[in-house]
């Protein structure tokens, strides 16, 4: 028995005084009116109505009952609403996975205009280089770099993440400009404490053996750090373009080896299957995507 439209008939019959006029109202037969009526009382184990040839009124056990019927499909109406409105305008809270410094210097910015243009939005922003479960640990959306394993995700390419060699212009006066990658050799080296033999960024014709060297006078496990080590002259840095844009654009920091840099990886938004995605979802998807043109 459906519980719900049951309720919904019974109050229709109340509120119209007969299964007839019940039946034009709710656009179905008497017949089937009086069938529902009949399984609700069944399932209450109690009249709620008592019935004459020409009209039906409320027992009081049908009184009572009824005063919680419209409550009930008063709150369901709500909640039905409440969903309509989030399908309708961006609203609630949106959960974000990102990689650390990408989600740092690209997604959080993108996310605070975001939020400044959609004020019924609330945002949560995990920033961790782990690849989290979305189904599992409810995020709305996350940002992947490289190669994808979530083939049951809608993947939308972002993005390309190149690498960038560079150093200060201090640096470059004292130790001069590197013209090959063999030139690495003579150079003061900065280097992410996460990189391994495994992981490490190899560059164009040197893929089998990197000439990046391996003892460098600076290692960290921070890229703020090493960039900011990079800016003061420490020597040689290695770093996703998309981080170092500002100090590119107004010289803190020079291009060198451009013919060797690393190959791109991409960048994809990751989120789950929707016929009908949330507009939080679809349109920070757009913002953010034409936040990376």
């Amino acid at each position: 028995m459906d519980k719900l439209r049951s309720m919904e008939i019974f109050v229709a019959v109340a509120d119209s005084g007969s299964f007839t006029a019940a039946s034009a109202r709710l656009e179905i037969s008497a017949v089937m009116v009086g069938k529902y009526i009949s399984q609700l009382e069944s399932a209450l184990n109690v009249r709620l109505l008592d019935r004459t040839t020409r009209r039906q009124s409320l027992t009081d056990a049908g009184r009572v009952y009824v005063e919680e019927c419209r409550r009930v499909l008063e709150q369901v109406t709500a909640a039905e609403a409440s969903v309509e409105r989030l399908r309708v305008a961006p609203s609630g809270t949106l959960r974000i996975s990102a990689p650390t410094s990408f989600g740092a210097c690209v997604v959080a910015p993108a996310l605070a205009t975001f939020l400044q243009r959609y004020p019924d939005v609330r945002a949560e922003l995990d920033l961790s280089n782990r690849v989290v479960s979305l189904v599992e640990e409810g995020f709305d959306l996350a940002v992947r770099i490289g190669d994808l394993r979530d083939g049951d995700l809608v993947a939308k390419p972002l993005c390309q993440y190149r690498m960038v060699i560079c150093a200060s212009p201090d640096y470059l006066a004292r130790a001069g400009v590197p013209k090959t990658p063999e030139d690495l050799a003579a150079h003061r080296c900065l280097s992410h404490m996460v990189w391994t033999a495994r992981n490490e960024w190899h560059l164009a014709g040197h893929e089998t053996e990197s000439p990046w060297r391996r003892d460098p006078v600076l290692a960290c496990n921070d890229g703020l750090g090493l960039k900011m080590a990079a800016i003061a002259g420490a020597g040689l840095l290695l770093q996703p373009e998309i981080l170092l844009t500002d100090e590119l654009r107004d010289g803190r920091l020079i291009r060198v080896l451009d013919n060797w840099l690393p190959a791109p990886r991409p960048v994809h938004l990751l989120y789950r299957q929707d016929l009908r995605p949330l507009p939080k979802l679809s349109h920070f998807i757009a913002h953010l995507q034409e936040a990376c043109l």
